[in-house]
């Protein structure tokens, strides 16, 4: 009887069944999974063999303590044989209902209680009654129904004395009698709650664990999107823009196009190398220990020599007295703004002087400026998505700084950012 089922929350997919299906009670196999576990007609847990096995040695021990009323009532001469009839007939029924208890447990309860004054060997159907409604339902329903039958005890022995004791030691026992059957269930019952909250927890720190895994799964792949947009953007405009100048002046002389072809061929040795570490990010368990050392605030001539020679104008500002000082995440974040800055620049405003900006010491902050006018002439439509602006923006509030870019008054465009530069320890 301690495998009694407790009806519980099924609002949580839930996982595969165990093999041996039969071992479980039916709320039990329901909660777990649908597999043959509903009854098809009405909608209810189906019984399963476990099930059985209860629901037998319940009618069994329900049987067996009316049939100990029945003797006892068999040998009261007191007693007429009619009313040891009809009370027999009463314990009869009340034991075929027991059979009714998983599907009606309060109105079986309720109804035994009338049946029970007036039939002795009703007794045992309504402990199992009992216990049913404590397994049940709310300790509320229970509460009601055994308080009803302990009120009653005093009328029922005063009517139908027991032959073996007296007044107060029979109330005494049968008061302790209907405790302990309401206790028994209680317990049963709270283990039940408690092994389905267990399990339901159980379920939610799983699909917690799926959500963060599939979650760092996509910060992985949008940093990944983000560092090949910064690094291959500025190699491809570097290369498209000499491709075009080959394209638009086959006629120009011999040395600007060796230059220029061999521009092309350096953007995209570098535009493959830059992609080789990229895939090995994708490849090793720590993204710093992939390819190439990352850019810092040191590169950052380098990469405005770079952009020169390709034949951009480029004013550089930089009054940081030690590059090398600049933290590496603060100096990256930095070179990343300047070659997104640069990369706009050439293919928006091409001809226009670009200046750059980087000025700060630590405990002021770094701060970082990329502006260049209106271009001179007409421009060419690039295609163009924003995602760089989008991937500044990310990696600034990831750095703890701020950045703000837009239009200028004359026509051109400006970048500007802070990052954070802590004061250095003693």
């Amino acid at each position: 009887m301690d495998d009694e089922p407790v009806r519980g929350p099924r609002d949580v997919p839930a996982p595969a069944l165990p093999a041996r299906r039969w071992l479980l009670p039916s709320a039990v196999a329901a909660e777990l999974g649908p597999d043959a576990g509903e009854d098809r007609r009405a909608g209810r847990p189906r019984r399963t063999v476990r099930d059985w096995i209860v629901d037998v040695g319940c009618f069994l021990l329900a049987v067996a303590v009316g049939m100990a009323a029945a003797s006892t009532l068999a040998d009261d001469p007191g007693t007429p044989h009619a009313l040891a009839v009809a009370d027999q007939l009463l314990g009869g029924l009340a034991c075929l209902a027991v059979w009714l208890r998983r599907r009606w447990p309060l109105g079986l309860a309720v109804a035994l209680i009338p049946v029970g004054l007036v039939s002795t060997t009703s007794g045992g159907a309504g402990l199992v009654a009992l216990f049913t409604l404590a397994v049940h339902r709310p300790f509320r329903y229970v509460a009601w129904i055994a308080g009803a039958e302990i009120a009653l005890l005093p009328a029922y022995l005063l009517v139908r004395p027991d032959p073996d004791l007296s007044y107060p030691v029979a109330l005494a026992v049968s008061a302790l009698l209907t405790s302990a059957v309401v206790g028994w269930g209680m317990f049963v019952r709270s283990k039940r709650q408690l092994v389905l909250s267990l399990r339901d927890r159980a379920r939610r720190a799983e699909t917690e664990a799926e959500l963060r895994a599939e979650q760092a799964q996509r910060l992985a792949r949008e940093a990944i999107a983000r560092e090949m947009h910064d690094v291959l953007a500025h190699r491809l405009t570097l290369l498209s823009v000499h491709a075009g100048a080959l394209e638009f002046r086959p006629d120009a002389p011999r040395e600007e196009v060796a230059r220029a072809a061999g521009v092309v061929r350096e953007s995209a040795h570098e535009a493959l190398q830059d992609l080789r570490e990229i895939i090995g990010v994708l490849r090793a368990a720590d993204a710093e220990d992939a390819g190439r050392p990352q850019p810092t605030l040191a590169a950052l001539d380098g990469l405005v020599a770079e952009s020169r020679s390709a034949g951009m104008k480029v004013a550089l500002d930089s009054r940081v007295a030690d590059a090398g000082a600049v933290p590496a995440s603060v100096g990256r974040t930095a070179y990343r703004i300047v070659q997104e800055g640069l990369t706009n620049a050439r293919k928006h405003a091409p001809g226009a002087e670009v200046a750059v900006s980087v000025l700060g010491a630590a405990g002021d902050g770094l701060t970082v400026s990329v502006a260049h006018p209106a271009p001179p002439g007409e421009v060419p439509v690039v295609p163009g998505s924003g995602q760089g602006l989008i991937g500044l923006r990310e990696r600034t509030s990831l750095a703890g700084g701020r950045i703000e870019h837009g239009a200028g008054p004359d026509g051109g465009f400006r970048v500007d950012a802070w990052l954070p530069w802590g004061t250095p320890g003693p």
